[in-house]
């Protein structure tokens, strides 16, 4: 029981990813860096790192099969091969489910109905109506790291609130939060100028 326990939750853990765009109540938030001291320049091909964080169960997952395809994708876009036998750079991704609380107020009592016929004494106190709201949290991170030294070089993460009902469409769903990422990576490959991305 403990085994089919934990092996829910860490799925759980993986699809998160389906849901960043497809259920997201709010633009998602998507931050990058880079490290400026390294070469991108040299960068022309890729693989992924082995074991992937998404695969801690032992086994390749679906979901780690989507995002190494919207990666691979987006790399090759850029100019990038991949190349898993000798890569300059290795790519990881990692996830993970926040439970979140928020306490939000609006005016109350409503009395909304007497706009345009009539308005309080002065001094009238309306009070605020409190109440909390739970959801779901989900964050994905692309890291990018340098093969030869094994140093991370650069780091692309989308954060967005997760809907339940939107796994209908998983594998767009994965595309389009890796393109939101993507969207923010400056190089191309053996190019070691950065150029504008989504950020500027």
């Amino acid at each position: 029981m403990k085994t089919i326990r934990s092996t829910a939750s860490a799925i759980a853990v993986v699809l998160f990813a389906s849901l960043l765009q497809a259920g997201c109540a709010t633009k998602p938030d998507v931050r990058a860096d880079y490290d400026h001291s390294a070469d991108f320049g040299k960068y022309r091909t890729f693989g992924f790192a082995s074991p992937l964080s998404t695969d801690k169960l032992g086994y390749s997952s679906l979901v780690t099969q989507q995002l190494k395809s919207a990666v691979t994708t987006q790399m090759e876009q850029r100019g990038y091969r991949l190349d898993p036998r000798n890569p300059d750079i290795l790519i990881n991704f990692s996830g993970k489910l926040q439970e979140k609380q928020e306490i939000e107020s609006t005016p109350g009592p409503y009395y909304g109905y007497r706009t345009g016929f009539y308005g309080a004494w002065p001094g009238y106190a309306m009070g605020n109506e409190v109440y909390t709201v739970n959801y779901t949290e989900g964050t994905l991170n692309v890291d990018m790291v340098d093969a030869s030294r094994m140093q991370m070089v650069w780091e692309g993460v989308i954060v967005g609130e997760i809907k339940k009902k939107h796994l209908e469409d998983r594998e767009a769903a994965i595309d389009k939060a890796v393109a939101e990422i993507f969207a923010h990576y400056p190089f191309q490959a053996g190019t070691a100028q950065p150029i504008a991305t989504a950020e500027k």
